[in-house]
């Protein structure tokens, strides 16, 4: 895309290595902002990063109106401050669950698990027959349990399928420390070392990936992509190169008494308000933007047919109606990455077994109020949040 856009226009474009921790990403690019003309003019922003890099992005909203109305609306919010369009919304990202149809299959299921009772029950025979098949490091499901912001994702999850809320409540009070809340991270706990490799623990994505990649699991958690864009197909899975004879389906992350819903990730497209190549800078969001949208009306006009995203009743359906669950980062702006950073390690205390779930959640929920400064509060009764 670089080189088609330097062919277009004469503009040359240099990419900056970034790594893979979403936080380090961050303190990378606080970095590059923080040099003035000599840092970045172009980042891709994370929805939660939003707010703290304000200050330091322009406003895009009269550069590339156009550009902006072409997207769902329902993705402005997390990249809007005070009216200010910090970013333009480019990748969707939703927290999923890929699996191993052949092996369901095998088994004699007929449709991926839609809860996770069903996924633990899934998972153990599936791995127990793996196993007695001379497959001694088969697992039935693996995720990613590093002290990283992938956890909080995955927790988030467990914890919206339960009615356990989501941290930090849209009217801003502190809702971690609920029997709800405590029975998901004791469920994920009892994972570990059961239907989950005792490693998960320090997982990242690429590390799950492997395994399920190679043939060791039946069961990943993955991320999966969708179209800024307000019509046209918005299945965007993103395919590996996998093991002979593996054969991957995908659907929504199970859920529980509180439903099923997805974390809701993603980034936009964002301006340095301290570049000195300005207008370069927008012309690459403007042509980026467009070049996805034609990619998607390509595909449509040809009618190539494409892997269902969410599969709601086993057959192939668009992402319109999904839900989802946010990160409070709107709630906690600033302190979001504080707020995350406790939450995670609360969550990872008790996978490990150094505390147990009432311990960790009551430590929390006062360790979130001194820095918040809000108060405690129930689970939010409101379904998450759907996209449409």
């Amino acid at each position: 895309m670089s080189e088609q856009f330097t062919r277009e226009t004469g503009i040359h474009v240099r990419d900056i290595p970034t790594p893979e921790s979403t936080f380090d990403q961050f303190e990378l690019y606080r970095r590059l902002l923080a040099r003035g003309g000599s840092g970045a003019d172009l980042l891709g922003v994370d929805l939660i990063w939003s707010e703290t890099l304000e200050p330091d992005l322009i406003d895009l909203r009269s550069y590339l109106a156009e550009d902006i109305s072409l997207v769902m609306p329902q993705l402005l919010p997390s990249y809007t401050v005070d009216g200010k369009v910090v970013a333009v919304p480019y990748q969707v990202n939703i927290g999923s669950l890929e699996y191993r149809t052949d092996l369901l299959r095998e088994y004699g299921y007929d449709h991926p698990p839609e809860t996770w009772d069903e996924l633990e029950a899934m998972a153990k025979r599936i791995q127990s027959g793996e196993r007695a098949k001379g497959k001694t490091d088969f697992w039935g499901f693996v995720w990613q349990g590093a002290v990283a912001e992938a956890l909080t994702c995955n927790a988030l999850e467990w914890q919206a399928a339960e009615g356990g809320g989501r941290i930090v409540e849209s009217d801003r009070t502190i809702s971690v420390n609920n029997a709800a809340a405590i029975r998901a991270w004791r469920r994920a706990r009892r994972w570990i070392g059961s239907i989950s490799p005792p490693a998960v623990v320090a997982y990242r994505e690429r590390d799950s990936m492997n395994v399920f990649d190679s043939g060791g699991a039946v069961f990943n958690r993955v991320w999966l992509g969708t179209s800024v864009a307000r019509s046209g197909p918005s299945s965007q899975v993103y395919w590996r190169s996998l093991e002979p004879r593996v054969s991957t389906g995908f659907t929504r992350v199970p859920g529980g008494p509180g439903g099923s819903a997805g974390t809701l990730g993603g980034s936009g497209l964002a301006v340095s308000r301290h570049s000195v190549h300005p207008r370069e800078a927008v012309k690459l969001v403007h042509f980026l933007i467009h070049a996805q949208i034609e990619s998607i009306e390509k595909r449509r006009n040809a009618s190539v047919k494409q892997p269902a995203f969410y599969n709601w009743d086993h057959s192939e359906k668009s992402i319109q109606g999904v839900r989802v669950v946010h990160r409070p980062s709107i709630e906690t702006g600033s302190k979001y990455e504080q707020v995350s950073a406790l939450y995670v390690a609360a969550v990872h205390s008790v996978l490990t077994g150094e505390k147990e779930a009432p311990e960790a959640a009551a430590e929390l929920e006062k360790q979130l109020m001194q820095v918040t400064g809000y108060r405690s509060g129930p689970p939010g009764t409101p379904p998450p949040s759907e996209l449409k």
